[in-house]
């Protein structure tokens, strides 16, 4: 690491490109490329949602989020003291950085402007939540009936009968620019409720540490426990088909091992008994099924209707734990008993009446809003960018078979404008009679970009960039990444202090186990994990819920208290140490570790 100036991180321009991946800038939109002047300020690696390198398409999903956060926090909410957050791409990396309104008068301008939109939210949660939730499922209905590509030889007889007067190859550019229009848009309807739902529990946050000088973040966070979202009902619906699998007597045909083909091929053959089960397992896969193995940013990640294995891999277990009794249902009416004592316990704490109603007040707001918080990232993350990947295959394979590249998935190491430009060659190639030039451009160009990214997947890249800020104050950076200067700090410490057996993050969700730990770099490696093994990963995410059955504690480099892998840790009792910062680099695969999720602490004992 560069000690320029004093300062322990790089400076962006101090990153060079990296042999077998020359002229990687190419592959993403110039926008995003740091800039001499971005030496001056912070920035940080988004691990948490971009933990891997990002292919030239996928590369949208940055684009898009970031777009749309901008755009609800500095133009449609006005949120006070932040204004939306930068994005910069190095050697297939995400680094990003906020924006801080930090002008007294500026505040005090936005503030009003804050509350006239905020408070209008708040007041009509419920109502405009439902609304919500009609136009995503109106989104996702256009995605689905979007047609697939095709170009016929001949333009169909029923079309000139018809006088439609436009020809198939108009299509592809319509359907490409209503998929791309769909995803830009689905991303403003992700943060509608998004940013207003941190405020309002942050809010309450403030209030607490003010008042309970003394209070953990991870017991204010239990005070909004028990939640009940749509990002938990897939794990739910595998549950169930466990209990439904031991009532029908076919629970056998679930051994650990076998193949999603073996399974369903022994039940097809299995009677009365295995065709009822198959229509329940039907019943779950529309639509709680469109959920994928990572969170919703790359193309490879695909949903469990696409690829059975995670949710089959998760069965054996759970018929298991059914037929020795074991419950499996979330503790939540545990998870809310003890939010009830919990809030009750400091309200007496309160010195007055004023005091009280406050708090009252924030805390009965902070029910209201929460479950949005997980609830949206199932109608957006995953069903609603399934489909859109999907469609974006599609495409892929249209081109593969006029011969632009080898496979559909190859149309991932374009970028979306890129795209656009090959789907018009090929129009006018069908138009003209003519070869499309795509076949004799492309090939070597995607083989250059598929190395590029599997040689950056050899290298980590530094946590954090630029001079470090004296203060990190915008909310979300801090409750959802968990960066902080103290976070920096110790992640700074723990590099020179080689030798301490402890790491230390964020105290996620209390509990001390011991374990073997299994280090999880990408979701290909989830396979790895055996029953009782501490998982130990960049970031944990929501959709892993189903491997929890068998994990002891999770560890990560990111995060913070509010994090989706703290959230989900918690709502299922699993100990929690998050946003370490460098887990993963400093613990070994199969060493045995100690997690205090109460503390934030892991100790590395062999």
């Amino acid at each position: 690491m560069s000690l320029n100036g004093g300062n322990p991180f790089p400076m962006p321009s101090e990153i060079a490109g990296m042999k077998g991946a020359e002229g990687w800038e190419d592959m993403y939109p110039y926008y995003t490329r740091f800039r001499p002047e971005d030496d001056k300020l912070f920035w940080f690696y988004n691990s948490m949602h971009f933990p891997e390198p990002m292919s030239a398409f996928d590369m949208v999903t940055a684009e898009a989020a970031y777009c749309a956060l901008g755009s609800s926090s500095t133009r449609v909410h006005c949120i006070p003291t932040t204004l939306g957050i930068d994005h910069r791409i190095i050697n297939g990396r995400v680094y990003i950085g906020g924006n801080a309104v930090t002008d007294p008068k500026e505040i005090e301008r936005r503030t009003v402007e804050f509350q006239k939109r905020a408070f209008y939210y708040y007041e009509n949660w419920e109502s405009l939540y439902a609304q919500w939730k009609q136009k995503m499922l109106k989104l996702i209905g256009e995605a689905t009936a979007l047609p697939d590509p095709i170009l016929p030889e001949f333009e169909p007889l029923e079309h000139v009968h018809a006088g439609r007067g436009i020809a198939s190859n108009h299509d592809l550019l319509v359907t490409y620019q209503k998929t791309m229009e769909g995803y830009f848009r689905m991303w403003h309807h992700h943060f509608e409720f998004l940013l207003l739902g941190y405020g309002a529990y942050l809010t309450f946050f403030g209030f607490c540490k003010q008042a309970f000088p003394e209070i953990t973040d991870q017991t204010i966070a239990r005070m909004v426990a028990g939640i009940d979202a749509e990002i938990f009902r897939p794990d739910d619906e595998l549950r169930r088909l466990a209990r439904c699998a031991v009532d029908l007597e076919v629970d056998a045909h679930f051994r650990e091992g076998a193949s999603v083909d073996e399974v369903m091929r022994s039940l097809r053959t299995s009677g009365e008994p295995g065709r009822r089960w198959l229509e329940e397992l039907q019943t779950s896969r529309d639509p709680w099924f469109n959920i994928n193995v990572g969170d919703g940013f790359y193309h490879y990640h695909r949903s469990w209707n696409d690829d059975l294995s995670m949710a089959f891999s998760s069965l054996p277990g759970y018929v298991r734990s059914v037929r020795a009794g074991v419950s499996l249902e979330r503790q939540v009416d545990r998870l809310r008993d003890e939010r009830t004592q919990l809030i009750a316990d400091y309200r007496e704490l309160l010195g007055n009446d004023q005091e009280r109603a406050a708090y009252d007040q924030m805390i009965t707001l902070a029910h209201r809003v929460f479950p949005y918080v997980e609830g949206h990232k199932f109608y957006c993350e995953h069903w609603y960018t399934n489909l859109f990947f999907n469609k974006i295959r599609s495409f892929g394979a249209l081109l593969a078979a006029h011969g632009f590249f080898a496979g559909a998935e190859d149309v991932f190491h374009l970028t979306h404008y890129e795209l656009e430009a090959a789907i018009i060659d090929l129009m006018n190639a069908w138009s003209s009679g003519s070869k499309p030039r795509g076949p004799a451009y492309w090939p070597p160009i995607v083989a250059e970009r598929r190395a590029a990214i599997a040689e950056w997947a050899k290298h980590e890249t530094p946590p954090a960039l630029g001079p470090i800020p004296d203060v990190i104050d915008d909310p979300a950076i801090v409750m959802l990444w968990g960066i902080t200067r103290e976070s920096l700090d110790n992640w700074l410490s723990a590099g020179a202090a080689t030798d301490s057996n402890e790491v230390r993050g964020f105290a996620a969700s209390s509990g001390v186990v011991e374990g073997i730990a299994r280090i999880v770099r990408t979701v290909d490696e989830i396979a790895r994990l055996q029953q009782g093994d501490i998982l130990v990963c960049h970031v944990t995410n929501p959709t892993w819920t189903p491997i929890f059955q068998k994990i002891r504690a999770a560890v990560s480099d990111i995060g913070g208290s509010m994090s989706h892998a703290a959230i989900v840790a918690r709502e299922y009792g699993l100990p929690a140490v998050v946003g370490t910062g460098n887990a993963t680099s400093k613990i070994k695969d199969g060493q045995r570790i100690r997690v205090d999720g109460g503390r934030g602490i892991v100790t590395l004992l062999h």
